[in-house]
C-alpha cells in the first residue's frame, strides 16, 4: 500500500517515507516478545538484574524488560481514557505498528480505529489485528490525523502516543475536538521542550528533531492549542523521571539507535519533558 494518498505536503511525504523504510530492531525485536508492537518509549522501575544474566540469555532478558516498560507506558495511557463501554469507539492517531490499539480493544472490548500516513505500518498493523482475531474490531487506515475522514462526534476517546511532534497542534486539536463525542476524552503522551529552559529547543532536543525528522513543540504550546479548541486539561503527569531508567537500560542493549545519549542529556538537564496530558471536550 503506497503512502501518497494520506500526505498533503513534502514534509509529510518525508515522514511517511521514513516510517515506510524504518526497520529498527528496537521496534521489531521488542514486539516479537508477545506480538504487541509499539512505537514509543517505556516507563517504570527497571529490573536491573537482567544485566547480570548469563551471556547467552542477557540480551533476550534486556529486550523483554524493555518491552515490559513500553507496555507499561501504553497501559498507563489507557488508564487515562476514563470509562469506555463496548458500544463506544476509540481512535489511535498516529498508530504506528498498532500495539496500543490492540491493547485497548482487548481491555475495553470496543471498536478501535488507528491512523497512519505510512502504508507499511497500516498493512503490518492490520495483519497483526487479523492474526490476533481482532479484524473488524480493530481497523487501521491510511489516513492523515489532521483530516481523519470520520464523522463529527464519532469517538469517546482519542489519543496520540508520541506522534504530535509531526503536526501543527492547533490543526490537530481542532480535528480531534470535531471527532470527539461531547464530554469525550483526549490523551497524549509526548516529549516537549521546556519553555522555562529557553525559547528554542536545546542542542539535545535539536538532535532528537534531526534524528526523527520531527519538530518537538514547547510545553506551553500543548495547553494553548487545547484550550483554543475546547479541550480542557483535566490531568497532567510529568513522566520524565519514570522514563529515564528505560533509556539507561536501552543504552546497555544491542538495539541502540544512537539517539539514547541525546534523550538522557535532554531529560537530565531539564530542557526536555515527557508528559501525559488528558483533556475533556467541553
Amino acid at each position: 500500500m503506497g503512502s501518497q494518498s494520506a500526505v498533503t505536503s513534502r514534509y509529510q511525504e518525508s515522514v511517511a517515507d521514513y516510517w515506510d523504510r524504518e526497520k529498527n530492531p528496537v521496534n521489531i525485536r521488542l514486539g516479537e516478545v508477545d506480538g504487541i508492537y509499539h512505537h514509543h518509549y517505556g516507563i517504570g522501575d527497571v529490573d536491573w538484574s537482567v544485566l547480570q544474566a548469563p551471556a547467552d540469555d542477557r540480551e533476550a532478558r534486556i529486550i523483554a524488560e524493555m518491552h515490559r516498560l513500553e507496555t507499561a507506558q501504553a497501559e498507563f495511557l489507557l488508564d487515562q481514557l476514563g470509562p469506555v463501554t463496548a458500544e463506544q469507539r476509540l481512535l489511535d492517531a498516529g498508530s504506528g505498528r498498532g500495539g496500543t490499539s490492540l491493547m485497548a480493544a482487548l481491555r475495553f472490548g470496543c471498536r478501535v480505529d488507528g491512523l497512519s500516513i505510512s502504508g507499511k505500518q497500516v498493512d503490518f498493523a492490520n495483519n497483526r489485528a487479523e492474526q490476533m482475531g481482532l479484524a473488524g474490531q480493530v481497523n487501521y487506515h491510511l489516513r492523515n490525523m489532521l483530516d481523519n475522514g470520520f464523522a463529527d462526534g464519532t469517538f469517546q476517546a482519542i489519543w496520540n502516543n508520541e506522534s504530535t511532534m509531526y503536526v501543527d497542534l492547533n490543526t490537530l486539536f481542532a480535528e480531534h475536538a470535531r471527532s470527539l463525542a461531547p464530554g469525550g476524552r483526549y490523551v497524549t503522551i509526548t516529549g516537549c521542550f521546556n519553555d522555562a529552559y529557553g525559547a528554542l529547543p536545546s542542542r539535545s532536543v535539536s538532535q532528537i528533531n534531526a534524528h526523527y525528522i520531527c519538530d518537538i513543540h514547547p510545553r506551553s504550546g500543548y495547553f494553548a492549542a487545547m484550550v483554543a479548541n475546547g479541550l480542557v486539561p483535566i490531568s497532567v503527569v510529568d513522566l520524565t523521571a519514570t522514563t529515564i531508567p528505560y533509556w539507561e537500560l536501552r543504552q546497555q542493549s544491542n538495539v541502540t539507535t544512537g539517539i539514547e545519549e541525546a534523550f538522557l542529556t535532554a531529560y537530565k538537564e531539564g530542557s526536555f519533558h515527557y508528559l501525559m496530558i488528558a483533556a475533556d471536550k467541553v
